[in-house]
């Protein structure tokens, strides 16, 4: 099969190697769709401390059944899926705690290698967090199961009621699948504050009320002129930028929530003003990953149709053209993600700007 590996960051092969066998409790998997990712582009540009390099690369995706192993009663050759790529152990002390998303072996267990024709899915992962694709999902659609999973695991950290504001800061990927999220969860307002007239107005066809374009207003003047000077109820950080960490806080009002999604290098150190945590009473919460309780969660908003993640597909690729998708259209800030199709290659909309 071919499958495209990092040698080290920026540099991407794509190689003929042996398709995978299923052992007890596997599931080979034919993929049909795969997409880009904000955490591969990060891997791909400086390295990622969790995967190794060189290795396999591509964790979110979609396929059919290609083979199954002894004991896998769940699924058959044939069967369409979508999966998340990692599952928690269910016996460290994180798991008995029920912070399953802090699992000691969560990550060391992760698949990557989803840019391939074919990928073996671990006896764990095929038992808690892999389900069949209905007929009338997309493959497409079906890969957002992963990213959609950490977006509900934040959104589970915060009790969204029908009259909140939530402000929602970075319109990438994540950003826009919080917006969805926070209108299927009855957010009465729901504010964007990013970068990029492209993907503002995909957040107004999303569901946003109000965008604010960073680089020609002022976040926090406009935040308090749309929220009558209060700040808003819940504030979500997407940008995994220092700065924008920073600001948040006087972006919440009085007895509000911060959530902190955009990670940020190991070692990073942030300074928050103590009197607004301390006497406004402002929660800060850091998220990570996703629980099997999100999966399931994000698995039903998908099969549901209670959210709609077709328009975050910026155009689809071929594993031949994956060097190009990562060197030039997402290195330069095109596109939202790229679906990576094997054997497929079509124009982006992406690609003329």
């Amino acid at each position: 099969m071919l499958a495209s590996l990092l040698l080290e960051p920026g540099r991407l092969e794509l190689r003929d190697v042996e398709i995978p066998k299923a052992g007890p409790g596997e599931v080979v998997v034919r993929v049909r769709t795969a997409l880009t990712c904000g955490t591969d582009l990060k891997a791909f540009r400086r390295g990622h401390p969790k995967m190794t390099i060189p290795g396999p690369f591509g964790h979110e995706f979609s396929g059919d059944v290609h083979e199954v192993g002894e004991g896998v009663t769940k699924f058959q050759p044939g069967d369409q899926i979508m999966t998340a790529p990692s599952a928690p152990c269910g016996d460290c002390i994180y798991c008995r705690k029920a912070q399953e998303n802090l699992c000691a072996k969560v990550m060391d267990t992760m698949v990557w290698g989803a840019f391939a024709e074919y990928v073996c899915m671990p006896s764990h992962i095929v038992a808690n967090n892999m389900f069949k694709k209905p007929e009338h999902l997309s493959y497409e659609e079906a890969a957002m199961l992963e990213p959609l999973s950490c977006v509900v695991y934040g959104m589970d950290q915060v009790e969204v009621k029908p009259d909140d504001t939530v402000l929602i800061i970075g319109a990438g990927a994540i950003g826009l699948l919080h917006v969805m999220v926070a209108r299927a969860l009855g957010a009465e307002r729901v504010i964007v504050a990013g970068r990029r007239e492209s993907r503002l107005k995909l957040a107004w066809a999303l569901g946003a009320d109000e965008v604010i374009d960073v680089e020609e207003q002022n976040t926090f003047d406009r935040v308090k002129e749309l929220t009558n000077d209060l700040g808003a109820d819940i504030v979500i950080e997407c940008t995994g930028q220092l700065a924008v960490w920073e600001e948040t806080p006087d972006l919440a009002r009085p007895g509000g929530s911060v959530i902190l999604f955009g990670g940020l290098p190991s070692g990073t150190k942030a300074t928050f003003d103590t009197s607004r945590l301390h006497y406004d009473q402002i929660t800060l919460k850091g998220v990570f990953h996703y629980t099997r309780s999100a999966v399931k969660k994000a698995y039903q908003l998908l099969t549901d149709k209670k959210i709609t993640v077709s328009g975050l597909i910026s155009g689809t690729y071929s594993l031949n053209d994956l060097r190009h998708v990562f060197e030039d259209l997402l290195h330069q800030g095109k596109g939202i993600k790229f679906a990576v199709v094997p054997g497929k290659s079509e124009p982006s909309s992406a690609e003329a700007g």
